[in-house]
């Protein structure tokens, strides 16, 4: 369980959370007028993974303002999101309004969530940078593993923690960060991932890093049964500044070369009663 450390650095990071989502909602690389007028946000390898989610009950873990968890349900899915930034709760709900799409938004710390949400679910999803905002990986696991159906499963798409080894500033690959990191590093920086134009002012944040063996363990340890785990050269954003965009929502390293993996994909079922 969280002790008060780890409490308070999640409240400095809910709070950055809270100041990002308007800068995010107006963003070119969340296109929020493009998602209103029909596209979908899911990017093909998590849809191509996942795959039918028609009539299926889905909850979607630390959805900041919802338009991966819509674009879910305009595939059919019947949705749940959640997340612990009251901010990006609202903005979620305002765009099913508008898009009249049929979808549940909770406004939790995924920490305290069982408080308030006792139901099972046919998928439980999470994607894209979600586990550095974790300080404990093996309750994240035990209570999302507590969310699936028997018979159903788990389902994340995140950035791989080697590739974060990486100076994210250089022209080239160096080394700069530990794998075997036991802290938790903390951050001031001005700005956001979704570009130079959306700004926003300096912030602390607190993040924490696990390790791929670590990921897996935990979710093994918290009764699910891998089904796969891929990993990938590829990204959806560019991580890196020499990366390069390869397709819609995909950069890649130059010349098609393949170095390090970027991205893992993960899926592991809950076995039947």
């Amino acid at each position: 369980m969280l002790n008060q450390d780890d409490r308070d650095k999640m409240d400095i990071n809910r709070r950055y959370w809270e100041d990002v989502v308007a800068v995010h909602a107006g963003s070119r690389f969340y296109d929020v007028p493009g998602f209103i007028a029909g596209e979908n946000r899911l990017d093909e390898l998590e849809r191509g993974e996942v795959g039918e989610v028609s009539g299926k009950s889905l909850l979607h873990l630390q959805c900041h303002f919802g338009l991966d968890t819509l674009s879910w349900a305009r595939l059919g899915a019947r949705v749940t999101g959640v997340d612990y930034a009251q901010e990006a709760v609202e903005t979620a709900r305002s765009l099913a309004r508008e898009c009249k799409l049929d979808a549940r938004f909770l406004h939790s710390n995924l920490y305290d969530l069982p408080q308030q949400l006792e139901e099972q679910f046919d998928i439980v999803f999470t994607s894209y940078g979600v586990l550095g905002w974790l300080p404990d990986i093996r309750e994240w696991a035990r209570i999302a593993s507590s969310y699936v159906k028997p018979g159903g499963f788990f389902y994340i798409a995140e950035f791989h923690p080697f590739a974060y080894v990486f100076d994210d500033e250089t022209d080239h690959l160096a080394y700069r960060y530990p794998y075997f990191a036991t802290q938790p590093m903390r951050w001031e920086a001005a700005g956001t991932y979704t570009g130079a134009e959306d700004k926003l002012d300096t912030h602390e944040d607190w993040e924490w890093t696990y390790r791929l063996g670590e990921v897996v363990t935990a979710l093994i340890d918290a009764g699910l049964r891998l089904e796969f785990l891929h990993e990938h050269p590829f990204t959806v954003y560019q991580q890196f500044p020499f990366l390069e965009k390869i397709g819609y929502m995909r950069w890649g390293f130059p010349k098609g070369a393949q170095p390090i993996p970027l991205m893992f994909s993960l899926k592991a079922g809950k076995p039947l009663d």
